[in-house]
């Protein structure tokens, strides 16, 4: 069964965000903090030391992630602060929750093999609700 955890999005303070959390939750942060200058062809100039994903598993199993939302995502306003991330288990899962949940929705990045391995795609569902959902591959699939 899938997994779904908070997703925050912040203006150039995840990375203060985060470290605040930890203080009050503990826990760990799952594989450090990654940046968006690690992913140099999806990184703008002015944004390599924003965070472009950090996860902050705390005591009881609950994962709180985030990200900054660089000025070239577009307007950050209230709305596209949060959203709802599916870890699922299998990528036939991923692509019907994903199908499920775009019905009647907008699909804002299809469902498609991302740079870190994973199939991913985020869409709005018909209620306007924000939802990433990720397959992350054991190994990385050959195009």
């Amino acid at each position: 069964m899938a997994q779904v955890s908070p997703y925050l999005n912040f203006q150039r303070t995840c990375e203060e965000a985060f470290l605040f959390y930890k203080s009050v939750f503990g826990g760990e942060f799952m594989n450090g903090i990654m940046r968006f200058s690690n992913m140099p062809d999806h990184c703008k100039p002015g944004d390599e030391n924003l965070v472009m994903h950090v996860a902050l598993t705390i005591p009881g199993g609950t994962t709180i992630m985030g990200s900054d939302f660089p000025d070239s995502f577009g307007e950050f306003k209230k709305g596209n602060d949060f959203s709802l991330a599916i870890a699922a288990e299998s990528e036939a899962e991923a692509k019907k929750l994903f199908s499920a949940l775009g019905e009647g929705g907008v699909v804002e990045m299809p469902l498609d093999k991302a740079p870190w391995g994973a199939l991913y795609g985020q869409l709005k569902d018909k209620f306007g609700i924000s939802w990433a959902v990720n397959y992350q591959y054991e190994t990385v699939p050959q195009s």
